[in-house]
């Protein structure tokens, strides 16, 4: 009986050590270095986990080169949606990625060096030179699923926020946005 009160406590750390993990191609040790600081910068050579979204996708018979707007990772290593001017870096791999699966708006997180060269694209009028990775791991990440809230209880005469039948609300009941 003396075990029981402490199995929760030895399987908590087991348990916990799944919820923000690191997918196994992206899980190993890199620089600090950010896209938007490698533009001040030259950091050729270093190892770095960058990503972002998809802007476009450049493709020859043999190499395909992704165009991303640099986001912050989150402890996922999956890039967070956050608004700001992170930089865009050129992440290039050997091999043919299909534009139509690798779409824009689409978030990816590279694995790879960064290369000394700095590649120059047009961006409207604008000439904007960006940093290149050679990518080792260009790993897709699934759409994100954004789900609605619920404002209506599916019985009005009893809720958490009504209280019983006859009282009035305990709060305003927020009405849905049109979209």
């Amino acid at each position: 009986m003396t075990c029981l009160p402490r199995l929760p406590a030895l399987l908590a750390p087991v348990l916990l050590a799944g919820c923000a993990s690191i997918p196994a191609p992206l899980d190993v040790p890199v620089s600090a270095a950010t896209a938007d600081g490698a533009s001040a910068q030259a950091r050729t050579g270093d190892r770095v986990r960058w990503g972002g979204e998809v802007i476009e996708v450049e493709t020859t018979a043999d190499r395909s080169c992704f165009q991303l707007l640099s986001r912050p990772l989150d402890a996922r290593a999956r890039p967070r949606q956050v608004d700001g001017q992170h930089g865009r870096f050129l992440a290039c791999r050997d091999g043919f990625y299909d534009p139509q699966v690798f779409q824009p708006g689409r978030e990816l997180t590279v694995l790879g060096t960064v290369r000394g060269e700095r590649a120059t694209r047009r961006v409207g009028e604008y000439d904007y030179p960006m940093p290149v990775v050679d990518a080792e791991v260009i790993y897709l990440w699934p759409p994100r699923i954004d789900y609605e809230p619920i404002y209506a209880t599916p019985y009005p005469w009893w809720s958490p926020w009504y209280g019983p039948w006859p009282h009035r609300p305990l709060r305003p009941h927020p009405r849905p946005r049109p979209h």
